[in-house]
């Protein structure tokens, strides 16, 4: 079980210096952050600290810099940041570690926030290195990780800082994330659909492979259905497959035949640029690919996911190359059936960034799912039941 921020009691926390890894990898436009999903969802974290007179010091990453890359810093959140918090500025330091960060923590006073600069500036946060994982360690008295998305990471912010604290705590989105998570993992409410979407088949093994024994129906989309079409001798033209996973997906087509749904029919292009498309069923002829799915296949996908109203939906990754307006209607289709799954009473689960994104475009709010994961590798991590550094750390002695 891990321990919480609300396990502590309030007082431990007055005037204490805070170190929280946050996840602020958020989409960045000419100097204004796009969808701030991740940022809102530490809120209540941020909030509980604060009122409770902590000294708040935020960590988190953005993109993949190679050193100092202005276009990644993070001062554009802690705009974002301020102006979602109202009277509370939150201050920034264009560092993570040094003297000028020292100095700026001894100036805040309780109730204060803190954002530090992109950890991965630093290469020795992706190393976890020991000497940087000591800097860290030496800014605050406490340490909490509300980062689910990076806790199947083992780096300085996530594991080498966080294990030299005496005090290391979840903040209340990463319990949230871990609880829904072992629900769906553990012992999901019945009957229990899983839609799949997506590119990388991989990344999804470990997380199917103890998920599809669970599941009463897989509703297969995305680049990731043209494999398993392949797997089963329908002919799929151009369309991407996945050559190095078709032996484990012809396995599991064998074992799991009877919950595993897939496309029977597709809008095809002879590529995603081309400005036309057409639906095709059966066989995708030999010049062309599949892009979304057909009409036929998203009213029988949307009764799967939305029909009943009861048990668990969960749903990782879209259903075509939804970036492109001609092959948006599959995942706009699902996204609205799963809103209206909820509304019905389904408890109904959205996990990886893609997803989300997916989910705006079809004007469904966040309100109108049970959760939606911040994390995208981690989920799928977790879900196949793989180490997670970032949480074995919190309950290490």
């Amino acid at each position: 079980m891990l321990k919480v921020i609300s396990d502590l009691d309030s007082h431990q926390f007055k005037g204490k210096k805070v170190l929280v890894r946050v996840d602020f990898n958020v989409s960045i436009s000419n100097g204004y952050v796009g969808e701030d999903y991740r940022i809102r969802m530490i809120l209540p974290t941020i909030e509980y600290l604060t009122k409770r007179g902590s000294k708040v010091i935020l960590a988190s990453h953005l993109g993949r810099p190679k050193g100092h890359e202005s276009h990644y810093s993070l001062a554009p959140v802690a705009k974002r940041l301020s102006e979602i918090m109202g009277k509370t500025k939150v201050r920034f330091v264009n560092d993570c570690v040094g003297e000028i960060v020292d100095n700026k923590i001894k100036s805040m006073n309780e109730s204060d926030i803190l954002l530090l600069e992109n950890l991965r500036f630093h290469k020795e946060e992706v190393s976890d290195d020991q000497v940087f994982s000591k800097h860290l360690a030496s800014l605050a008295d406490v340490y909490v990780n509300d980062a689910f998305s990076t806790s199947h990471r083992k780096h300085a912010s996530t594991h080498g800082a966080a294990k030299l604290f005496d005090i290391r705590l979840a903040g209340f989105n990463l319990k949230k994330e871990v609880e829904y998570l072992s629900m769906i993992k553990e012992n999901p409410v019945k009957p229990f659909t899983l839609v799949v979407g997506g590119v990388k088949i991989k990344d999804k093994i470990g997380a199917l492979e103890n998920l599809l024994p669970k599941a009463d129906r897989v509703l297969i989309g995305g680049a990731a259905a043209y494999t398993f079409l392949k797997a089963k001798g329908i002919k799929t033209g151009i369309s991407l497959i996945d050559d190095e996973h078709l032996p484990w997906v012809t396995k599991a087509l064998s074992t799991f035949s009877d919950k595993i749904i897939l496309p029977t029919d597709h809008v095809v292009a002879s590529s995603p640029t081309d400005g036309s498309a057409s639906v095709v069923r059966g066989d995708i002829p030999d010049n062309m690919a599949g892009f979304d799915i057909g009409n036929e296949t998203i009213e029988r996908y949307s009764f799967e996911v939305g029909g009943e109203g009861s048990g668990t939906v969960f749903w990782n990754g879209p259903m075509g190359l939804f970036e492109i307006g001609l092959f948006v209607n599959g995942t706009i289709n699902i996204a609205k059936s799963m809103a209206l799954a909820f509304w019905r009473g389904s408890t109904t689960l959205i996990g990886g960034g893609d997803t989300l994104e997916a989910m705006k475009k079809a004007g469904v709010s966040e309100g109108e799912v049970s959760h939606v994961s911040t994390g995208g590798g981690a989920t799928l991590r977790f879900l196949a039941g793989d180490e997670m550094p970032g949480l074995r750390v919190l309950n290490q002695k």
